[in-house]
C-alpha cells in the first residue's frame, strides 16, 4: 500500500494484518524519513486524515523529537536492538520497536470482544 501525499516517507510497505486487526510496517532507519514522520504519514493514511491541513498532529500524543532521539542510534553510534514506547494517536494505538518494526491498532469499537488480545 503506497501512502499518498508523502513522497518521502518509507512505510510502502504497510499492511494490513486482517487476522489481528492490525497495521504493520518496517521503518528503515537508513531511509529519507525520520520514525515520527513515516508513523504521522501512516497514521494519516490508515485514518484517511490530511496532515497538510492540519487535521493530525503527533505533538497531541507523544513528543517527535523525544521519539526521534529514542530511536535513533546509540551515542556510540551502534543500533538500538531493544525496547519500545506505545501510545495512542487518534484513537489508534501505536507501538515503536527499536528495531523498527511499528505496529498500528485501529480504534476499539462496540463490536470487538474486549477479552480479545
Amino acid at each position: 500500500m503506497q501512502l499518498e501525499g508523502s513522497p518521502t516517507h518509507d512505510a510502502s510497505d504497510l499492511q494490513y494484518d486482517q487476522p489481528n486487526d492490525r497495521y504493520v510496517f518496517r521503518h528503515d532507519p537508513e531511509g529519507a524519513a525520520t520514525i515520527t514522520t513515516t508513523i504521522v504519514h501512516a497514521i494519516a493514511s490508515i485514518a484517511d486524515t490530511d496532515v497538510s491541513q492540519g487535521e493530525f498532529s503527533l505533538y497531541d500524543s507523544v513528543d517527535p523529537d523525544a521519539l526521534d532521539r529514542l530511536f535513533s542510534k546509540k551515542a556510540d553510534g551502534s543500533e538500538r536492538t531493544d525496547g519500545h514506547v506505545a501510545f495512542t494517536a487518534l484513537e489508534y494505538e501505536v507501538y515503536v520497536y527499536a528495531n523498527g518494526d511499528v505496529i498500528i491498532y485501529p480504534p476499539a469499537d462496540a463490536d470487538r470482544d474486549p477479552g480479545r488480545n
